[in-house]
């Protein structure tokens, strides 16, 4: 599963790259046109470039949160079958406990 978030993530940061050289390729023949200046090229590049680490951040922050509450439902799953667990365990001990005591006065009034 973590290998899947990973992979996930990596596609994210692989898109990221691809649309940066497509805006910058896109950009730079727009320079070539003659229908943007160099400098609002770099801006608007920047902009991007900025809106898109923002939103990375945030889709990172939203996924370690999905992640962080999964692991937290897990914990608790595992917490209520271990706590179901041990009160069975506990009445089979006592029930041994019982058994063995019938046991032991049987044999001995043989």
């Amino acid at each position: 599963m973590i290998d899947s978030i990973k992979k996930a993530m990596l596609a994210g940061v692989g898109a990221a790259v691809l649309t940066k050289d497509k805006v910058e390729e896109a950009l730079g023949e727009l320079v070539e046109k003659g229908k943007i200046s160099a400098n609002d090229a770099k801006e608007t590049a920047r902009k991007i470039s900025d809106d898109g680490k923002q939103e990375f951040e945030s889709a990172s922050a939203t996924l370690q949160e999905k992640f962080d509450e999964l692991l937290s439902k897990m914990g608790q799953k595992n917490s209520e079958r271990i706590d179901s667990l041990e009160t069975k365990v506990s009445e089979l001990e006592a029930r041994l406990s019982e058994f063995e005591a019938a046991n032991a006065k049987s044999a001995k009034s043989k």
